[in-house]
This record gives C-alpha cells, structure tokens and sequence, in this order.
C-alpha cells in the first residue's frame, strides 16, 4: 500500500510538471495565467515557479511584469537525448565566424514536425540588434529558416505540411499556398530564403540557408536576423553567399567530410 507521503510528493512532482509545460506552451507567462490554465491555486503554482527556478528549468524574463519563460536546460536534456546537440556543437564555431562575418545576429533552428525550435543564438555587438529566446518555436512558412527548409522538400512534402492553414503574424505574413509555393521557388534559385518583409515579427528581416544530412534532406537551418530598419537590397546577395557557405560548412562538420 502506497504511504500518504509518497503519494502527496508524487502529486507535488506532477504538479511542477505541469507547470513547467505550461510555461513553455504560454511563454512569457505570469502566475495568474498559468494558475487558470492548469487549475492549480496561483499559491502553489508560484511554489512550483519557485522550485523550477531553483532548479534551472525557469527564469523571469520580464521582471516588470514578472512573467516567466523556460531557459535552456530543458532544450539541452531533449537535444542530448535525440542526438541533437551534436548539430549545436558542430554549429557554434561557424555560427560565430558568420556572426563576425556580417555583424549581426545569427540563429540556429533545428524542425520540430511542422513547426521549427530555435536552438543557438550568437548576439552581435550592434546597439539595435534582433532577439528571440532559445527554445522558441516558430513557424515554417513565415521565416526565412522555415522557407529554406521547405525549399529542400519536393511540393508534395510541402503541401502536406502546410496544408492544415496558415496562421498570419503581420499584415506581410504569406497566407496563401501559392504565394509561398513562389517564394520557394526563388529560395531554391537563389540557394538562399529572403524575409524582407517582417513575415513573423514585426520590423525583423532576415536571410535563411538549409543544413542538409548527407542524403541531402533538410535537418535545420540557421538565419542572418537584421532589424528591418538596417536590411538593405544591397546586403543579400553578400548574406545569402554568407548564409550558404556557413549551412555547408556545419554540413561537413557533421558528416566528417
């Protein structure tokens, strides 16, 4: 027969759980929200914060507001355990020459289904630089790094990933099949993708190149992130020849060609 005091610590671990999915579905969150999306008091939620914060999974990321989001640590475990973190490894030291290379951010995104999880961001020294915290999911059709992985994908694939809707960002989010069946075909022209128009965030551009396994499928991808105040027509064709020869270089890290 199970001990009252096993059972109460089973339900409290249970309870942090859920707290801690919750966070990372809502993030940046507050206790209010999460207490009525979990139904658990805002008392123990805040405990659950608290312990979860202690342990490295949670930080405040808004400290006005006191909203919460994940941090790295559980990124690195499921990263580990699907073999992933070899792709973030590998990435770093060519993700940090591209960084100086263009002088500006740089992001490392691996997919995740339909969907895309950011997972290395090498910050440049601008005043005015973009930012989007590791772990963030984003949207395939609406990011130069979802449009460079699309690209590698034949037109049945893409279809059938994209086929469910797609969700709009900003008034320049692609919304059609067509229109983005257009863009791709530019990216595979081009070898590179091109968000001149703030797709996903508001005022972000961007240049995105594929990483590819040695079958030649898409395994991530990694952007060339500018404030949209600083992209210039002039800058692509030297960031995209950046951005390729970057994506090539990781390629051949990973496979030890």
């Amino acid at each position: 027969m199970e001990r009252p005091e096993a059972s109460k610590g089973i339900s409290s671990v249970l309870n942090t759980l859920q707290v801690l999915e919750a966070v990372a579905r809502q993030q940046p969150v507050g206790v209010s929200e999460l207490a009525r999306a979990t139904g658990m008091p805002k008392s123990s939620v805040h405990r659950c914060l608290l312990t979860l914060r202690e342990a490295g999974w949670l930080r405040i990321v808004d400290p006005d507001r006191v909203l919460w989001g994940v941090t790295s640590k559980p990124l690195d475990i499921g990263l580990t355990g699907s073999g992933e973190q070899s792709l973030r490894e590998a990435a770093r030291p060519h993700l940090e020459a591209l960084r100086d290379a263009t002088n500006e951010t740089v992001h490392l995104v691996i997919r995740d289904g339909d969907s895309l999880v950011i997972i290395l961001r090498e910050d440049c020294r601008q005043a005015v630089r973009t930012f989007v915290e590791i772990g963030t999911r984003a949207p395939m059709h609406a990011t130069s790094c979802g449009l460079a992985v699309l690209a590698k994908l034949d037109n049945t694939e893409v279809d059938a990933l994209l086929g469910r809707g797609l969700s709009t960002y900003t008034d320049s989010t692609p919304t059609s099949l067509a229109q983005l069946h257009r863009e791709i075909e530019h990216t595979r022209e081009r070898g590179y993708s091109v968000n001149d128009s703030s797709w996903w965030r508001s005022d972000v551009s961007a240049i995105g190149a594929a990483i590819v396994n040695s079958a030649g499928r898409p395994i991530g991808a990694l952007a060339i992130s500018v404030p949209s105040s600083r992209f210039t027509p002039a800058d692509v064709a030297s960031y995209g020849a950046h951005a390729v020869k970057t994506a090539e270089a990781i390629a051949r890290s990973l496979t030890g060609r």
